[in-house]
């Protein structure tokens, strides 16, 4: 399966995909990390996950600046609960890949078990994952990724700055 071609943008440009992992990254414990306000009840018990402090606008910020906001998770909540639950905080993706669907899309019926994650198989420039296992599989499977996972006041600004040069890289490039 080859990963799609980017699309041009409005702007002009390479219309780009970022995506994030749920768990640990937009997914956070409230013991260790600032989370968003919890959802009020009986939602808050439909949805227990809290989000990372910063999560709402960081989505916001990425789509007006242009970007494709994704999910790939090798979770397996469906993509109606995690559109439901982002919607409750006023976001919308632009794409949801959880386990199932990459089990159906990527994995298919291969031997050979691949990662759990192939973000360029959707077309997805970079991806914000935990795991450093993920890190080491966009080197040799030929994807970004930038981990996410401690605390970090910063983190969001660190994610724009990221995708922001890797945009600025391929529309010189001209990749399309």
């Amino acid at each position: 399966m080859q990963g799609k071609p980017a699309q041009v943008s409005r702007k002009g440009g390479t219309l780009m995909r970022v995506s994030f992992d749920l768990d640990e990254v937009l997914f956070v414990n409230p013991a260790t990390h600032k989370t968003e306000p919890a959802l009020r009840f009986p939602l808050d018990r439909i949805f227990p996950e809290r989000l990372r402090l910063g999560t709402v606008k960081l989505i916001h910020d990425l789509q007006e600046q242009g970007f494709e906001v994704w999910v790939y998770t090798s979770s397996y909540r469906t993509e109606t609960y995690i559109r439901a639950l982002f919607r409750l905080y006023g976001v919308r993706f632009d794409g949801i890949v959880n386990g199932k669907r990459h089990d159906e899309e990527v994995q298919g019926r291969r031997a050979t078990r691949l990662p759990t994650k192939l973000p360029n198989r959707f077309g997805i420039s970079l991806h914000m994952d935990d795991e450093e296992a993920v890190l080491r599989n966009s080197r040799e499977y030929g994807f970004r990724a930038l981990r996410v996972y401690e605390p970090d006041d910063q983190w969001a600004e660190k994610i724009l700055e990221e995708a922001n040069r890797i945009r600025d890289q391929e529309n010189a490039r001209g990749i399309k």
